[in-house]
């Protein structure tokens, strides 16, 4: 049963990993300045610059996924942003213990993201998308 839900789990799976990155870059684009406000407030690191890579990483990353287009490589990419954003923006274990459960929940969220996109990164896109079909699959 499962191997003939494979590609259509692949398909779903794509759209809703896609859904948590690619509003985000468009937020990123459409409030820049306040996000790398945001960024400078949590100590990252040239954050205009850093802001720029993660909005072009969200949105190029999250189309090539939802369209399965050099999905490891976007997966990948997607992964190592997420888990590296979850550090700074959801810093848990650095606030007092009544303000951690909120970004525990998140950062862990991020974690169990950063998974599902890393299993993309070694499974593919599945058939139902454009690597798919360049491979003849």
């Amino acid at each position: 049963m499962f191997a003939t839900l494979q590609n259509p789990l692949a398909l779903v799976g794509r759209i809703l990993i896609a859904l948590l990155f690619i509003p985000a870059g468009f937020g990123k684009i459409s409030g820049f300045a306040g996000t790398v406000g945001y960024a400078t407030s949590v100590g990252m690191p040239m954050p205009t610059v850093a802001v720029a890579v993660g909005l072009l990483i969200e949105l190029l990353g999250g189309l090539a996924l939802l369209f399965g287009f050099g999905t490891r490589i976007a997966a990948l990419a997607l992964a190592v942003f997420t888990l590296a954003a979850s550090f700074f923006f959801h810093a848990y274990w650095a606030l007092p213990a009544g303000q951690q459960m909120m970004q525990q929940l998140l950062f862990f969220k991020n974690v169990a993201v950063t998974g599902g996109l890393l299993a993309f990164a070694a499974f593919g896109a599945g058939a139902w998308s454009v690597d798919g079909a360049r491979s003849g699959r």
